[in-house]
């Protein structure tokens, strides 16, 4: 798996654990494989799974991805904005400033 720059927490797992991080980049690409998604659609999938369940360290990731697969940041804050009435205003609203945080950062 392709990481820029990863939370320290992660780094001292990756450390400790080699073997599961292996695991968990090796199942990333089989899932990735198996269908015919391509690289924006999946993360954008997958940042609105993070948003559902509240994981701001995957929401940071999964805009990041999408960014470095092409996606433009109107479509990373639809696909967010997109799930209101599901998960309701304020998990919404948490992810944006998550997605905020990153689109900050990078520019």
């Amino acid at each position: 798996m392709s990481r820029s720059k990863t939370p320290k927490w992660f780094d001292y797992v990756e450390q400790k654990h080699p073997k599961f991080v292996e695991a968990l980049d090796q199942l990333g690409r089989s899932v990735r494989e198996e269908g015919p998604l391509d690289s924006k659609t999946a993360n954008l999938i997958q940042l609105a799974a993070a948003a559902a369940i509240r994981s701001e360290g995957a929401v940071h990731s999964h805009t990041k991805r999408a960014l470095e697969a092409g996606a433009k940041q109107e479509e990373i804050i639809h696909a967010v904005i997109l799930l209101t009435s599901t998960i309701g205003f304020p998990n919404v609203s948490a992810a944006l400033s998550w997605i905020e945080d990153v689109v900050r950062k990078n520019g």
